[in-house]
């Protein structure tokens, strides 16, 4: 599959590459180039001139987002919002029709998170328990403001003239730390990368600053953004559980009041899981909905970037405003529609907005219950008591607003016949002495074409990286091949280019028919999109034992697939969040966006619950300053790891 997912689509391709009006760099030189990482900068981009002349209108090329009076229409009147016990609790629409009619400012917003992460985040640059929520590893508090003021001007402009101004100008949000933002360090959930400085904007971040949004800092994610289930941060609704991962901080930080929203970035479930976990309303997009150009890769073809934040509204917003063509540094974005169908925005009206809609329920989506895959069973019979309620109410709530709601079989992923790609035991050649399985043909393909141990490489010859940064990067990103002593860059490079375009050719054309399996499927039984649940018990404490003891088996299923997911709260369990996923075909986002805002319109008590605020933890005795520091440990994002993980549970 590589770069794209549908076949036939090369002129296509070509055709619209033609008509970028400027470009600057190659896909290959943006991602993991030579010069960048010996510079120790981030994987960062330089916008073409298409996307940057789309993006400073705050509507990227493609997007369909639609004119700023289209915008404008979707708004709340001021006098129809909520009131609200603090700024920092309205959703980020709500904010916009405030900071339009100056009933407050950008300053004043951003402030007031500003105090809130002062006051409980905790120390910034530790990648442990640093003692609070730990959701910003840094922050940028002068450029924040900087950016503030400007917003205020802009939408200053807009009330005298009338000027266009974009709905999330003045808006606080924050990053993950594998993305670059000119001027901060990313350093991808590690000590290990510190000094791995952007000298520019990822395409995401440049299309949101392009729309005024303030920039607050950087998120922590987990460790080279591997662990689904995260310690580094503290849950949203109790800090002595884990948050999930990998994009940790940016799954709290909305929750827990410390950014109106965040971007996240997902290779196996790094967006749901933390959403999941925190009850935050996340969307993960389809691969090439996105520009992933300046994110720190793991698994090119894979990784995506996507919103999250307390509303569907609110992260539909930020959707609409990243997504679009960025023919100059990504090019998988041009396999999605352009324009691409119109992100909602807004609720259906009517007491059945779901009418005519069927939702599946797949009862081959296996769980995994303390590290053992429960096949043969229903999903829900796995589910704690808390979650199958909150399951059972859900259900019924969306046949109250008009959706059908049947059990279908899915797609059974340990049945070889329908999945011959994700976690086989099939091995399609021996490449430096080890096992190329269908899957490896093309995630290490792809990331030999992004430079990914090379890039590595390169910043540890930069003499940036201390002695023992070097040691644990070359760990992290190298290989030790049969027979040799140590792991190396070199040995990865060998492996990863060492893959025939045969062997990648049949690995894709394995995912390729996974992806028809699982569109069949659904289209067998009439279904729309699926509905599921990635945790399906209460999560786990963060000093020891499972931080999942339930969860979705084949929870990286959507990216081998490239198809959407959005995760919403549905309830609650001793004293913890429990959410529910929507999941459907490649660029379905339209649909169930749509139906997650359609949910939320009708039952609003969920996402707008806030937890409370976190007690500071105690002095620690003389003998006991340092901080405990968990490992971040737990099943992976890496897909490759993650399959290796599926194959000893079914064991």
């Amino acid at each position: 599959m590589g770069q794209h997912d549908d076949a036939g689509q090369a002129g296509e391709i070509t055709e619209r590459a033609a008509r970028v009006d400027r470009i600057t760099l190659s896909r290959r030189s943006l991602i993991g180039g030579a010069g960048t990482a010996a510079a120790g900068t981030a994987l960062a981009v330089t916008l073409g001139g298409g996307v940057a002349r789309a993006s400073a209108a705050g509507t990227p090329s493609g997007s369909g987002s639609g004119k700023d009076d289209l915008d404008r229409a979707s708004l709340p009147s001021v006098r129809d919002i909520p009131r609200r016990s603090r700024l920092v609790d309205y959703e980020i629409f709500e904010l916009a029709a405030l900071l339009r009619a100056g009933k407050v400012s950008s300053v004043e917003l951003t402030q007031a998170y500003l105090d809130r992460i002062n006051k409980f985040n905790g120390p910034f640059d530790t990648y442990g328990n640093n003692g609070l929520y730990n959701a910003f590893v840094r922050v940028d508090q002068a450029g924040a403001l900087a950016a503030a003021k400007a917003a205020d001007s802009r939408i200053a402009a807009y009330r005298r003239n009338g000027d266009p101004v974009p709905l999330l100008c003045g808006v606080p949000m924050g990053i993950k730390d594998s993305v670059g933002i000119q001027g901060l360090n990313a350093q991808n959930g590690t000590p290990f990368f510190a000094g791995n400085l952007a000298l520019q904007d990822a395409t995401v971040v440049s299309r949101l600053r392009a729309a005024g949004v303030v920039l607050l800092g950087s998120t922590i994610c987990s460790a080279f953004s591997g662990s689904i289930t995260g310690t580094f941060a503290g849950n949203a609704w109790n800090t002595a559980y884990v948050p999930g991962g990998s994009s940790q901080g940016s799954g709290v930080a909305p929750v827990a009041r410390l950014a109106a929203a965040c971007i996240g970035e997902e290779t196996g479930g790094s967006i749901i899981m933390p959403s999941a976990a925190n009850g935050a309303s996340g969307i993960k997009p389809s691969l090439g909905t996105v520009s992933i150009a300046g994110v720190m890769p793991l698994s090119p073809g894979y990784d995506v970037l996507g919103p999250m934040s307390r509303s569907a509204r609110d992260s539909a917003l930020i959707l609409a405003t990243i997504l679009g063509p960025d023919p100059v540094n990504d090019l998988q974005t041009l396999s999605a529609p352009d324009p691409f169908p119109r992100i909602p925005l807004s609720p259906r009206r009517g007491r059945g907005p779901l009418q005519g809609v069927t939702i599946g329920i797949p009862q081959t989506d296996w769980m995994n219950v303390n590290g053992s895959i429960k096949v043969g069973v229903s999903p829900q019979s796995t589910y704690g008591a808390g979650h199958l309620a909150a399951f059972n109410r859900l259900a019924g709530q969306l046949r109250s607003l008009g959706a059908q709601i049947i059990d279908f079989p899915g797609l059974d992923m340990t049945d070889r016949t329908q999945n011959p790609y994700f976690a086989s035991s099939d091995v399609l050649a021996t490449v430096d002495g080890s096992p190329v399985s269908p899957s490896a043909a093309v995630v290490n393909s792809n990331r030999y074409e992004v430079r990914y141990a090379a890039a590595v490489a390169d910043f540890c010859a930069s003499g940036i990286p201390s002695a023992a940064a070097v040691a644990a990067l070359t760990s992290q990103y190298g290989r030790r091949a049969p027979g040799e002593p140590v792991a190396s860059f070199a040995a990865a490079d060998r492996f990863n280019g060492g893959i025939s375009g045969a062997v990648r050719y049949e690995g894709e054309q394995r995912r390729r028919r996974l992806i028809g399996n699982y569109a069949k499927a659904l289209r067998d039984h009439g279904v729309d999109f699926m509905l599921v649940m990635a945790i399906g018990d209460v999560v786990g404490q963060r000093s020891g034992g499972p931080g999942f003891p339930v969860y979705r088996a084949y929870y990286q299923v959507p990216n081998a697939l490239g198809w959407p997911m959005v995760s919403f709260p549905i309830g609650y369990a001793q004293g913890l969040a429990v959410s529910a996923q929507f999941w459907g075909p490649r660029f379905a986002e339209a649909d169930i966006t749509q139906a997650m805002i359609d949910y939320q319109a009708n039952y609003p008590e969920y996402h707008n619950a806030a937890p409370g605020d976190p007690a500071p933890p105690p002095v620690p005795s003389p003998s006991a300053r340092a901080v405990p520091s968990f490992e971040d440990n737990g099943p992976s994002n890496d897909p490759l790891v993650g399959e290796e993980e599926v194959k000893a549970a079914l064991r």
